[in-house]
């Protein structure tokens, strides 16, 4: 009995992943087509056209942006803050970054190095996988959270396939991702002629 339902839980689920990963691609596509990614200027009219729903979006979009690395994910950060302002803007972007780079962590989990490298750009795959077995990886990790710029969105796959438990990996996001959110928000609010 207990055979077949968790036979039955695992279909379900294998069923689920499908459907889920068909809605991903076709809203990238949609995505895509409407020209979301090409600036933050264009995110905020884009997403600005949705109303309530804005907020929804835009979380989706920074999740499909962190799992296909189309545009540099400080972009779309600065277009967070632009359209819901310093603090909204920011809990959109850090609840939109989590749940991508956690996705992100899992794939490249499950599916390994080959993956990665089909998604991300090899050379660089390859330079912080030589960080891994120098067993660097976590402090750089780390560093590269904390601080805006670097490219987290790869590492996040990087530490998919490196010793990093989903635990530590949650735990090391959590905490050391606010302050790379907060500089985007800081920028907005000290520099707002440039988006004027």
């Amino acid at each position: 009995m207990k055979k077949s339902s968790n036979k039955k839980l695992k279909t379900f689920f294998k069923i689920a992943t499908i459907i889920i990963t068909i809605a991903i691609i076709f809203f990238l596509l949609l995505c895509l087509k409407k020209g979301f990614f090409s600036s933050p200027q264009v995110i905020v009219k884009k997403v600005e056209k949705f109303g309530v729903f804005g907020p929804i979006i835009f979380i989706l979009l920074q999740i499909v942006q962190v799992v296909l690395p189309i545009i540099p994910g400080g972009a779309s950060c600065l277009a967070g803050v632009l359209l819901f302002g310093s603090v909204y803007g920011f809990i959109y972007n850090y609840i939109g970054m989590i749940i991508g780079s956690t996705i992100v962590f899992l794939l490249a989990r499950k599916y390994g190095i080959r993956f990665v490298k089909k998604i991300c750009n090899e050379e660089k795959v390859d330079k912080y996988v030589g960080y891994i077995r120098k067993k660097k990886f976590e402090k750089i990790f780390i560093i590269c959270i904390l601080l805006p710029g670097f490219p987290d969105d790869l590492l996040c796959y990087v530490a998919g396939v490196s010793k990093l438990t989903l635990k530590r990996f949650l735990i090391i996001l959590l905490l050391a991702k606010p302050l790379a959110l907060l500089s985007y928000s800081i920028f907005i609010d000290v520099f707002p002629k440039i988006f004027s």
